[in-house]
Order: C-alpha cells, then structure tokens, then sequence
C-alpha cells in the first residue's frame, strides 16, 4: 500500500512538471520557429518546424523597423538603472544594516522604504505621470530614477537582511590597520556582498529590460527614446500582418536577458539562499 501510494505520488509529480515544462516552454518554442519561418510557411502550419533557417525576417527588423536604435535605448536604460542600483542601493543597504540598531531613524528608514513594495503600482500611477511631467522628467533620465526608486525597495530589504549577517570583526580589523569607513566598505564589505548583489543586479535586469508600462507612461509619446517592449508594442499595431516579422523582434530582444541570467544563474541562487541559516 505504501509502495503504491509512493508510486502514485511520483507519477503525479511527474504529470505536474511536463505539464508544466510544457506551459512555460511552448510560447518559447512557438517564438522561435515562427522568426525562422516565411510567411507561407506560417500560413500553412503555425507550430510545425520550419523547413529552412530563413533569416530575411531578422534583417527586415533591423533594416525597415529602425531596431537598432531601440535596442540601444533598452541597453542605455538597463544598464544607467544598474549602475545607479548598485552604487546606490549597496550604500543605503549597509548604512542602514550597520545603524539601524542603534538609531531609531536609520529603523524608521528601512521601514519607510520597504514599505513601497506593498503600494501597488496602479495606486500611484497617475499621480506619479503627473508628478513626473511637472518636473520634466518624461524622459529616459527620468525612467531610469523610476527604475532605480522601485528596485531600491526590495533591493534594501534583501541586502540589509545580508549584511546583518556579515560580521563587524572584519571592518574593525580594517579600521585598526588604517582603513576608512568608505575603504572598509569598499574593500571588505563589498566583495562579501557578491552573491546577493548578483541576485539584486540580474533580477532587476530582466525587470528593467522587460518593462513595459513605465516606458508606456513616461515615453510614449517620444518614439525616438523608445525602448524595445514599448517599440514592439506600436511594432505590432503596425506590422500585424507580418507575424515572423514581430517574432523575430520578440526573439532578439529576449537574447540579452537570457545570456545574463544563464551567466549569472549560480550566484542568482546562491544570493537566494543566503542567509537561510545564520551562522
């Protein structure tokens, strides 16, 4: 009896993971081979493989469709709110993490803060456009502060969590042999931050990368500082007729997120399960 209840849980499991494997894989697959297939190859089966690599629909995106400069949006945006993530997010974390015992503001900070993840977007969505507008940051400079105030707040809440757990001993020892505050931070701190700011990092990558409604509110209407998912979302209104074309703009833009998240995947679950068990 125990066997079989054993046996009917492990197909279960099983039944419940291909499922699964197949929900989560079949967008990917469909993505791939309609951005290698012609058009009459899609018009006759929309999930069979195609019968060639066919590579016109990758240079129409990039000759016709102004891809190019798009996708450079999308790497000035990621790559300026990353920047600014890491130096910033890092300091308030460890300024925070190292004070907040002693002093009530620096607790009253961290709660302040991490208070925002429980403010749905839509909440203040207006009102930030609006705000947003009347300081004339309807621009990409003005996004990239957006990106940055939103990853601030679960950025803090895992990184002060991290550094509580990283002892003093080490930056006294530095003070002792001359190190400034910055130094120690920089020279001691830092480092030891790696697996969770790797997690902090690539996460917020694939969100900034992949974000379409604050684009849509902040750049909407300057298409020269549109960023991918906001250019294929007008790209679709206007090439609706070319789906391989479409799709193949889908499957470049995945590229970059797909290469960093693969490079970064150990530390991404080593920053996930650090600090599980306080030493």
């Amino acid at each position: 009896m125990t066997n079989t209840k054993a046996l009917l849980s492990k197909i279960v499991s099983y039944v419940l993971a291909i499922s699964g494997a197949v929900i989560i894989l079949l967008p990917f697959y469909v993505t791939l081979i309609t951005a290698f297939k012609t058009p009459q190859e899609s018009a006759q089966s929309f999930f069979s493989f195609p019968k060639s690599l066919y590579l016109e629909n990758f240079k129409t995106v990039f000759a016709k469709a102004g891809y190019f400069k798009y996708f450079m949006n999308s790497v000035i945006v990621t790559v300026s709110s990353l920047v600014l993530i890491y130096i910033l997010v890092t300091m308030i974390s460890y300024a925070v993490a190292r004070n907040m015992k002693q002093h009530v503001y620096y607790k009253f900070i961290f709660g302040f803060i991490v208070l925002g993840m429980f403010v749905p977007f839509q909440v203040i969505m207006v009102p930030l456009v609006q705000f947003m507008g009347g300081l004339g940051l309807s621009n990409k400079f003005g996004l990239i502060l957006l990106h940055v105030t939103y990853a601030a707040m679960q950025g803090v809440f895992l990184l002060v969590n991290y550094i509580q757990n990283v002892p003093v001993d080490l930056e006294e020892a530095a003070y002792i042999d001359g190190c400034t505050t910055v130094q120690a931070y920089v020279k001691i701190v830092l480092p030891l931050l790696k697996p969770m700011t790797s997690t902090v990092l690539v996460l917020n990558a694939l969100w900034v990368w992949n974000d379409f409604q604050m684009p849509l509110m902040i750049l909407n209407k300057l298409p020269d500082t549109w960023t991918l998912p906001l250019f294929q979302y007008n790209f679709k209104s206007q090439y609706s007729f070319d789906y391989n074309m479409a799709f193949a703009s889908y499957l470049i833009a995945m590229v970059p997120v797909l290469i960093a998240y693969f490079v970064a995947q150990k530390n991404i679950v080593e920053g996930l399960t650090a600090g599980a068990v306080k030493s």
